[in-house]
């Protein structure tokens, strides 16, 4: 995540902001260059960035009619919403009191999601552009007939909206027995299930998946049952990156993949803020953009930053802010997993100029076809 700045005051804002707080002018997040904009009218519906007229720009439609939204649409796009909002395929019922408050906090942390995604080069087909594999949200309440359940399915990430309200989620974290759990994180780990299907299961990543994480052919709701009435196994913290991870292969990986985007996210917003940390052994690290290019470097700049944030924390008395040990075993899982994430951005990249390289060279192809034929006749 980076650090923006208002270009109308140069005052800093954050990522969800919606307008300035230090000027007052309205801001929205452009995806395509990746920043928030101060913005400009152009006409009714339409903006420009400030001092940048090449590119208009519309509200998402939960930004302009419902207020819960801060993205921009390119004007020449036909959808009304943003790319992160239309993952939405089921909303909570916004008449029930309370539930517009927890949409809007909902959406907020897919927000921060999808900007991860987009920073990484990670396909985000939703299910209208791939039936077949592409993601959407259903963000649901329990009902007396049927409870809400966070979770996975095919592409389908549910998030239970009572996960919204601070008080039941506490209350989940401490009956679990878990040190962390919020609402990015449930983004983030849900989202490493969808990711498994989409880069994982029968790719050349497989095998050497399997060699890491372990068989996930054995019984999920075995393995789940046996879970929630013992717990973790045993001396999971040294195979592990939490308790959860040690119920299946397909935990373990979800849980891996949200720690490796809690890394990446926060060596980002690092960077941009020119830290500069202190290993145990006194040397120093400045965490730049390129740490995040290498998982060495990566793990270097990380280990004392959560040193560091940990150790403010208790002195406000608050727990640790990153409560978790990451053995040498959790330390490969996530270089696997960032492996994987660079190799599929870089095979993504290269994919438009394969192809248009490709097109061309059937271009001449067929020329020269033409020309020998002519030449024969």
């Amino acid at each position: 995540m980076q650090i923006f700045v208002c270009q109308s005051c140069k005052a800093r804002v954050f990522f969800e902001n919606y307008r300035c707080l230090t000027c007052n002018h309205e801001l929205g997040y452009l995806p395509d260059p990746g920043t928030i904009a101060a913005l400009e009218p152009v006409d009714d519906d339409t903006f420009a960035a400030l001092g940048d007229s090449a590119a208009t720009w519309r509200k998402c439609r939960n930004y302009g009619v419902e207020g819960a939204c801060n993205w921009m649409v390119r004007s020449d796009d036909t959808h009304e919403l943003c790319e992160s909002c239309r993952l939405t395929r089921t909303r909570p019922d916004l008449s029930v009191a309370g539930n517009r408050t927890r949409w809007i906090l909902l959406e907020a942390a897919k927000r921060r999601l999808v900007y991860s995604l987009r920073s990484l080069g990670l396909p985000r087909a939703g299910l209208e552009e791939d039936p077949s594999h592409g993601l959407a949200f259903d963000l649901i309440a329990s009902t007396s007939d049927e409870p809400a359940i966070t979770g996975h399915d095919h592409g389908i990430i549910t998030i239970n909206i009572a996960e919204a309200d601070d008080e039941f989620r506490e209350k989940q974290r401490v009956r679990l027995g878990e040190r962390y759990r919020t609402l990015l994180g449930h983004f983030r780990h849900e989202s490493g299930h969808h990711y498994w299907d989409l880069l994982i299961d029968g790719s050349r990543w497989h095998e050497p998946y399997r060699a890491l994480f372990g068989d996930e052919s054995i019984d999920y709701q075995q393995a789940m049952k046996q879970h929630y009435d013992a717990g973790g196994k045993s001396g999971w913290q040294d195979q592990h990156v939490s308790a959860y991870a040690s119920m299946h292969p397909w935990e373990d990986w979800a849980e891996t993949w949200a720690h490796y985007l809690h890394g990446r996210d926060t060596l980002e917003i690092a960077a941009q803020l020119n830290l500069t940390v202190k290993a145990p052994d006194g040397s120093t690290t400045r965490v730049t953009p390129a740490a995040a290019r290498s998982f060495d470097e990566m793990i270097t700049a990380w280990m004392p930053i959560t040193f560091a944030l940990n150790s403010l924390n208790r002195g406000m008395g608050l727990p640790d802010w990153y409560p978790f040990v990451l053995s040498p075993t959790v330390l490969a899982k996530l270089r696997f997993v960032h492996d994987v994430v660079v190799a599929t951005a870089s095979e993504a990249e290269a994919a438009p100029a394969a192809a248009a390289a490709q097109s061309q060279d059937l271009g001449q192809s067929q020329s020269q076809g033409s020309g020998q034929s002519q030449t024969a006749s």
